[in-house]
């Protein structure tokens, strides 16, 4: 039986995850990338899509996605390129995984380029940082007493305004132009990484065939239109 195939980069970037020998670890996947696994002659029974291109080249299409639903393949979503098409394509048999996914199928979040980021395609290098990490890494921030709402209001405010490909957290923080000492160290050495660890949940799922223990979304901060 051909192992789990699997369209990764940034999102796993520097994590021992894909050196994992049950998974076969493809790069972000791109238009027409599911046709050719579904072509091969015994293409894998199960797929997950955690990052995909978009900015270079034309992204996976839903079209794509429920061909492999409907070939019998089991297609799971999560964190990037993943959690949107999991959105569109759930209704139709693809598996959402994780808190990215949650937040977009609630319609807490909405906007594509809450993922974007730009990354090095020969290492997978994350180059900028997504704004949806940042949502989840202000609020925990928030909830661990690092940062008042007001803040954290003002650092997303300023994150937004800036085109995704320069979204870093240090040139957000520049652009506050206040003390920001505990929130610059928090989110240096603290914070959640929410991309890599809803990847982690589709690895879990895809390899053992069980639903993950998904952590619910409790944070009281930020308010529902983020």
């Amino acid at each position: 039986m051909s192992r789990p195939a699997v369209f990764a980069g940034p999102s796993l970037y520097g994590t021992d995850s894909l050196q994992r020998a049950d998974v076969e670890f493809l790069p972000p996947v791109r238009r027409g990338d599911l046709d050719r696994l579904l072509a091969r002659p015994a293409p894998p029974r199960v797929i997950g899509i955690v990052d995909g291109a978009f900015f270079q080249s034309l992204s996976v299409s839903p079209k794509e996605v429920l061909r492999a639903v409907d070939a019998g393949v089991t297609v799971y979503g999560s964190s990037s390129m993943g959690a949107l098409r999991a959105v569109e394509c759930a209704p139709y048999g693809m598996c959402g995984v994780g808190l990215i996914y949650q937040e977009y199928q609630s319609g807490r979040i909405m906007a594509d380029d809450e993922v974007a980021m730009t990354y090095d395609e020969e290492t997978g290098r994350p180059l900028s940082e997504p704004l949806v990490n940042m949502r989840f890494a202000v609020a925990t921030a928030v909830a661990a007493g690092v940062a008042g709402e007001e803040l954290a209001d003002r650092f997303l405010t300023l994150a937004k305004q800036r085109y995704f490909p320069e979204r870093t957290v240090a040139l957000v923080l520049r652009d506050l132009a206040e003390d920001t000492a505990p929130l610059r160290r928090f989110l240096a050495e603290s914070a959640p990484d929410t991309k890599r660890d809803d990847a982690l949940l589709l690895l879990d799922m895809v390899t053992s065939g069980r639903p993950p223990q998904v952590p619910a979304a409790t944070l009281n901060w930020p308010p529902p239109a983020w």
